[in-house]
């Protein structure tokens, strides 16, 4: 049972409904979280993020979830191209 082994890490749905609310105080989205598809690319024509949007919410996972991202880093596009790719990498690292 791979949840007993992880009681600190919240399901796949629960940290993107988690994380999709960290996104939407952050960004004073007017969206609620159902509307957030959690596929849907973060930039452009999904949320409609831009460069500067991304930055804020690597601060604010960052402090939530006490994880290091740097803005150098090339798994960046992957990381933050989609919900489920953001909450995929922070179930990750969260659980090292």
């Amino acid at each position: 049972m791979q949840d007993s082994q992880k009681p600190n890490v919240p399901s796949t749905t629960d940290l993107e409904r988690e994380v999709a609310q960290l996104m939407i105080e952050c960004l004073n989205l007017e969206v609620t979280i159902d509307q957030i598809t959690a596929d849907a690319p973060l930039y452009g024509d999904g949320l409609g993020l831009d460069s500067i949007d991304v930055l804020e919410v690597a601060l604010v996972v960052s402090k939530r979830y006490g994880l290091q991202l740097r803005s150098d880093s090339e798994d960046n596009q992957h990381i933050f191209s989609s919900l489920r790719s953001l909450c995929d990498y922070i179930a990750a690292k969260r659980t090292l």
